[in-house]
């Protein structure tokens, strides 16, 4: 019976809060907040825990419950139920009301947060898309897109991967292993740039391409 009414209690739950909607997820406002803390509440209020060992079953419970919606969500006829569909909100500059509507999410939250993205004006817009999970995708008209180096033809050289060999003093042995080095080398390379004690080093980083440091103190940043 414990049991039965927690996966019940669960399952309930989780559909209440898919029904307040995507924009929920998005960015919680304080009425938001108030609805999942409330429902939470009222959910699983009714359920008596008695002692340890109904604690532990619970959590398995609820645990395996979740992987298990987890696991349906891979099949298709299911996805779209347990994680939803993304919705067009911005269709060729356009704003489609009924999407909108029927996602409810309000014109003042979806223009804030395309100005948060960096498009104040609408007519800059290709599509607007409400993901699955409540965050927004933005794609811009292609004249607005930045250019990169691939479409001026300006050949990119590999600049290479910074390695953390130190983090708050202490030597990343297993990354250092990356750089085929040691930490004898180590502490060579950064006592030849004044740094005698590993322990001073908040941050150390080589590059694997040309073993060059960024290395920052405890008490000042300092690259070298």
């Amino acid at each position: 019976m414990f049991v039965f009414k927690l996966i019940l209690l669960f399952l309930v739950f989780i559909l209440a809060v898919k029904l307040l909607g995507k924009s929920a997820l998005a960015q919680l406002t304080p009425y938001d907040f108030g609805a999942i803390i409330f429902l939470a509440y009222l959910a699983f209020g009714p359920i008596k825990i008695d002692g340890v060992k109904e604690g532990i079953v619970g959590m398995v419970v609820i645990t395996s419950v979740h992987l298990l919606i987890s696991r349906l969500s891979l099949f298709n006829w299911l996805n779209s139920f347990i994680i939803g569909r993304p919705t067009i909100l911005i269709k060729h500059s356009k704003i489609i009301y009924h999407n909108l509507k029927k996602s409810r999410y309000s014109l003042a939250e979806l223009l804030s947060n395309l100005r948060a993205s960096g498009y104040p004006d609408i007519k800059d817009i290709e599509y607007a898309i409400l993901e699955a999970n409540g965050e927004i995708s933005i794609l811009p008209k292609k004249e607005l897109v930045p250019v990169t180096r691939k479409d001026l033809h300006i050949k990119t050289e590999y600049s290479g991967l910074p390695i953390a060999v130190v983090i708050e003093g202490k030597v990343q042995r297993q990354n250092l292993k990356l750089l085929n080095k040691d930490e004898k080398w180590l502490k060579n390379e950064l006592k030849a740039k004044g740094y005698d004690r590993i322990q001073d080093v908040f941050y150390a980083s080589v590059r694997d391409t040309d073993h060059s440091f960024t290395i920052n103190t405890k008490d000042v940043d300092d690259q070298k």
